[in-house]
């Protein structure tokens, strides 16, 4: 059976998601999902995914602040993580999302500008944000399967979540 892993990027609008096959080890962007009102509805659309990839594992970014603290953000993600693992029946990974965005812009460039050469519309903006969220995502994955492959495993430990920092170890 292959291991297909899918990585996202949560964010308060959108999720930017990619999968990756965990013996091959690339991870590539996959589509980007809008935020539903619950993450009960966050939860059945990204079952949906799930079920139509085959996905085994899911790799959450973790929005760590840039000293390395998790804040209000981090709390959020963890919560939303754990409760769509526990919804789909699906391992979770959180993965160190720092300059994930910054990188996924960096691939693809800057936005382009509007017809003739103003500021894009409002259409071609949230394109190009969704891009970015899928390839932030990307970014997220294909951090996660490197830093197994340098230990040498592209499967994951038995873990379900990086503990916090509260956590006692």
């Amino acid at each position: 059976m292959t291991h297909r892993i899918l990585g996202i990027d949560l964010g308060s609008r959108r999720v930017g998601l990619a999968v990756a096959d965990a013996g091959v080890g690339i991870a590539r962007p996959l589509a980007t999902i809008n935020r539903g009102e619950s993450i009960a509805a966050d939860a059945a659309a990204l079952g949906r995914v799930c079920r139509e990839q085959g996905i085994t594992e899911l790799v959450v970014g973790l929005p760590v602040e840039a000293r390395g603290n998790e804040g209000e953000m981090a709390a959020g993600a963890r919560v939303w993580a754990d409760a769509i693992s526990e919804a789909l029946g699906i391992a979770l990974v959180m993965r160190d999302e720092r300059l994930s965005s910054f990188e996924a812009e960096q691939r693809i460039g800057r936005m382009p500008r509007g017809r003739s050469g103003g500021a894009p519309s409002k259409t071609q903006r949230n394109a190009y944000r969704a891009r970015i969220d899928r390839e932030a995502a990307s970014v997220i994955l294909q951090d996660e399967l490197d830093s197994r492959r340098a230990v040498g495993t592209l499967v994951p430990p038995t873990r379900v979540s990086v503990p916090s920092p509260e956590d006692p170890q």
